[in-house]
């Protein structure tokens, strides 16, 4: 995946831990279409030492921001694409859950995978599966609202 991620491209400004370009202490994930289903969004991401829970396994917390992120991104595209609009309404998380399946190695790229399952006026649904070594090792499922004037989320990229 090359070029500018949608993250890139609709905030470059956002410091969020997880996705924000601005954010150089973050995890800067970066999420591409895959050209799958719908709004699936795809992303690569390769972890560090220090986002391991103990040597060899990445820390279900970084985990769990690299769901939460990826997902948020793939509601706000798809919520975008039905508007119509060139820019991304500001989402946010109204609840996520992430399974963890087993052991994700740290020893290399993890890709994760999100698509929209249900969606009604400005919620989106998504459903997202973290692959590494070959194996799905986890998976989220999260609803994702854009929020209107007045929320703190507002305008944020």
């Amino acid at each position: 995946m090359t070029g500018p991620s949608v993250q890139e491209r609709l905030a470059p400004a956002n410091a969020c831990f997880g996705c924000g370009p601005a954010n150089a202490s973050g995890l800067r994930i970066r999420s591409f279409p895959t050209g799958g289903p719908g709004s699936e969004l795809g992303c690569d991401w390769t972890p560090q030492p220090h986002h391991e829970a103990f040597p060899g396994v990445l820390n279900g917390g970084i985990i769990g921001a690299l769901l939460d992120c990826h997902m948020n991104w793939t509601a706000a595209c798809h919520i975008m694409e039905l508007r119509g609009q060139q820019a991304a309404p500001c989402t946010v998380t109204s609840e996520f859950s992430v399974k963890l399946l087993r052991p994700t190695p740290s020893a290399g790229p993890v890709r994760l995978l999100a698509r929209v399952v249900e969606e009604s006026g400005d919620k989106a649904v998504v459903e997202a599966e973290l692959f590494a070594g070959g194996k799905t090792t986890a998976k989220g499922r999260g609803t994702f609202v854009a929020v209107k004037p007045g929320h703190p989320a507002f305008h944020r990229w």
